[in-house]
């Protein structure tokens, strides 16, 4: 790099500084605020990150690279879209609020150039490493070795290393080989609640080094770095390094002159140390001593320029939290913003002239020379980095002709039978599972389509002829990712190649597969990885107390409300193989929509906007209901429900189930049938869908179009009024106990509301009264009026 290049370096680094904290100021006491409360924006927490900021994008990366910028400093990203003509000042003048820039990064609801949205700590930090692990995998195929390597960055705040996640990750990225993977450490040692405990970091250090990390310390800037070859400056160096990071912090935030003071009376009877202080003013002092490496840009641009190999590397980048500003170092300064005076005096400090406060350019000497720097940076030649793949066809998906089958038997062989074909979309199916591959009905895929490695291994069982049922063969060609037992890990996997298509450019189809009472145990990736817009499939199986000898720890409860809680993912739960079917085939439909959102009036559902699904299955095999190819049946097990017994005109009670207890409720209406001229039985597929339709439908209609209709009011609009409604799941009643409010209709909804314990099947459906015999005692206290037992 030139040394006008460097000017001009030094210059964004300024110009990013004013306009990402004028941006804060300007929503917190300048725009209107209606609501009295303070909009926020973490100054400090951005000054500290613009350095290093500016050397990376500016100067280290390339286009293929991709970042997860720390949360906090979501201003600097937006103020460097914003310098280069990427962003419009409406946006930024409407920084966290309605249709402005986003308090954190998010690739879905901000404009401007998001790799990975960032929010929930740790998660930007460790979708870092699968991303990578992703590249590896789309670069190990045939479709996808003409892809370039990127390195996959993380802007991490020291303070998020206290999440747990993240160590989980470095786990699993040593176990696969991470290579590409940088991680850039803002070490100001401050949190939102204190300064960072003193020594933390060398246990970090060792850590990283135990995953086969190289880790590079960034402490001291090019002024400290040329101070300490001054006489005195090896005591100066000594001192800095002994100063407690409470007392660095204190003496930051009180200025030079008390610098001075401190640094006298600890190091002034030192001649060499004395002479070396007093050739500075205070404010050159105060520059010298706040000038650590992370605040340095020349020093991080040179130290990211000398890497020059692909091991994962941890920058520790010493910084000052709040560097630049009149609130550096303050202990508070977290969420502490400057005040209207300090900012009218860090103005005129920072030379913007009154009035030009927005200017991309204000201040600056050579603005054409910055200009052409602008358009001669690497990172940004190809403008936004958003990528697409084409659209992979659905095969038709056969139907398990067992008499008897269970859901996750059938999610088996449909898996089995796309790994025998030769279909573009089986070519394209990654699977993976935290270390319950073959539990989860995974084994027939992985048998045939083998696990993925960088690098070769055999399977030592096959090489010593010991059978076994599952073939571990690594191969760089292997469509399985093996993972170790972390439901983070899965969730933040699946949310980094559900993003492949727009990353890379290279469409995976990603399917996962956990224990079902283990999604809550990665819910935050979860809904990180939804938030994100990653597309994949998830499958929890298996479900319920239904998985009755295993115990309430492993016996799920609340999932079906998680599923239809969780926005961005079409939740099901089948209790058919043929019903399984007809979904996965729409589910590798739906993981590729990208549309405009508009409602579909037959459902009033978005389907057009694609996104992930979940489905919710069970060990239990049921009875299967012979060959079904009607429209009706096929349609409705999409959209949320079918009548597997339809009413007649005069039905007195509906028994609406959903998932494995299909047989339940079937008998039910069977032993009921004599006494009830007439019993419909509603077989639900997904209350996330008929919920989600229903609501929607009546949005529309408050909007005045009277028309719109559900999918689920059709089902029910035709009902009697006196007909009542017993409802029946493996889960919280709650899932299906809405469906009285659709038309009027009283509901008595059946579920489990408590942890589960060991017994049989028929012991724990007793138990919580999800059997046939309490479903049939529900509707006989509906004819005496007793109260239902």
């Amino acid at each position: 790099m030139t040394d006008t290049d460097s000017a001009h370096l030094k210059t964004v680094e300024q110009r990013l500084l004013w306009l990402s904290h004028w941006m804060i100021h300007h929503a917190n006491h300048i725009r209107p605020n209606p609501d009295g409360i303070k909009v926020g924006g973490h100054q400090a927490s951005s000054a500290s990150m613009v350095s290093i900021m500016t050397a990376l994008y500016f100067s280290a990366l390339r286009p293929e690279d991709r970042v997860a910028v720390k949360p906090h400093a979501g201003p600097v990203f937006h103020a460097m879209q914003y310098l280069m003509g990427h962003l419009d000042r409406d946006r930024m003048e409407a920084f966290r609020g309605f249709g402005g820039v986003q308090s954190y990064p998010s690739r879905t609801k901000d404009v401007d150039d998001v790799d990975f949205s960032t929010g929930s700590v740790g998660l930007g930090v460790a979708i870092t490493s699968f991303a990578s692990l992703v590249q590896d995998y789309i670069a190990a195929k045939d479709w996808g070795a003409d892809l370039p390597l990127g390195r996959m960055v993380a802007l991490v705040g020291d303070a998020e290393l206290d999440e747990g996640n993240i160590y989980e990750a470095l786990q699993e990225g040593w176990k696969n080989d991470l290579r590409n993977c940088w991680w850039v450490i803002d070490y100001n040692r401050q949190s939102l609640d204190g300064i960072v405990r003193e020594g933390l970091f060398e246990r970090v250090e060792k850590i990283f080094d135990a995953f086969g990390w190289d880790v590079v310390r960034v402490k001291y800037g090019a002024l400290q770095r040329a101070a300490f070859g001054e006489p005195g400056g090896e005591a100066l160096r000594a001192w800095i390094d002994a100063c407690p990071n409470a007392e660095y912090s204190a003496l930051t935030f009180q200025g030079g002159a008390v610098w001075r003071k401190r640094l006298m009376d600890d190091l002034g009877d030192q001649g060499d140390v004395t002479a070396l202080i007093d050739r500075r003013s205070d404010a050159e002092l105060a520059a010298l001593m706040e000038n650590l490496g992370g605040n340095c840009v020349q020093t991080m641009a040179d130290v990211f320029a000398d890497i020059d190999h692909d091991r994962p590397t941890c920058f520790l980048a010493y910084t000052i939290k709040g560097w630049g500003t009149p609130i550096a170092g303050h202990k508070d300064n977290h969420g502490g913003l400057m005040t209207k005076a300090q900012m009218a005096e860090w103005q005129r400090h920072m030379d913007i002239p009154e009035g030009q406060e927005w200017e991309r350019f204000a201040g600056v000497a050579d603005a054409d020379g910055l200009r052409d720097f602008l358009g001669r940076v690497p990172f940004f030649a190809r403008g936004v980095r958003r990528y697409s793949d084409d659209k992979l066809p659905s095969p038709a998906l056969s139907v398990a002709s067992d008499r008897e089958i269970s859901t996750q038997m059938a999610f088996g062989k449909i898996l089995d039978d796309l790994a025998r074909g030769d279909s573009a979309l089986a070519a394209r199916i990654v699977t993976t599972s935290p270390d319950v591959t073959g539990t989860t009905s995974l084994g027939p895929w992985v048998n045939r389509r083998k696990l993925f490695a960088r690098t070769s291994r055999p399977d030592a069982f096959i090489e010593h002829r010991i059978p076994s049922t599952a073939k571990w063969e690594f191969t760089p060609k292997g469509q399985h990712v093996e993972l170790g037992i972390a439901e983070m890990n899965l969730f933040l996997l699946l949310g980094a190649a559900g993003l492949s298509h727009s990353l890379f450019g290279k469409r995976l189809i990603p399917i996962g597969t956990v224990y079902d009472p283990f999604v809550h145990r990665g819910l935050d990736a979860l809904n990180y990885a939804s938030y994100q817009d990653a597309r994949f499939i998830i499958a929890g199986t298996p479900s319920g107390v239904t998985l009755a000898p295993e115990g309430g720890a492993h016996q799920s409860v609340g999932t079906p409300l998680t599923g239809m809680a969780q926005d961005g993912l079409a939740s099901f739960e089948p209790a058919f193989a043929d019903e399984l079917a007809v979904i996965m085939e729409w589910a590798f439909d739906y993981l590729q929509r990208d549309g405009e959102g508009d409602p579909d009036e037959r459902t009033w559902l978005r389907d057009e906007t694609g996104g992930s699904v979940y489905l919710r299955l069970t060990t239990k095999p049921l009875e299967q209901p012979g060959k079904r190819h009607d429209d009706a049946f096929r349609q409705g097990a999409i959209d949320g429900a079918y009548w597997l017994r339809p009413p007649g005109p005069n039905c007195e009670v509906v028994i609406a189930y959903q998932g494995a207890v299909a047989d339940e409720a079937i008998a039910a209406a069977g032993m009921i049938g004599g006494a009830r001229r007439d019993v419909g039985v509603l077989a639900v597929t997904s209350a996330d869908r008929l919920n989600a339709g229903w609501t929607a439908a009546q949005r529309e209609r408050a909007r005045g179009n009277t028309g719109a209709t559900a999918h689920v009011e059709r089902l029910l609009g035709a009902l009697p009024r006196d007909c009542a409604l017993v409802t029946v799941i493996d889960g919280h009643p709650a899932t299906l106990g809405w469906l009285g409010a659709v038309a009027g209709h009283r509901t008595i909804p059946h579920g489990v509301e408590h942890f589960g314990q060991t017994g049989t099947i028929g012991d724990l459906y007793r138990h919580f009264r999800i059997d046939r015999q309490a479903l049939v005692a529900s509707v006989q206290g509906l004819t005496s009026g007793a109260p239902v037992p």
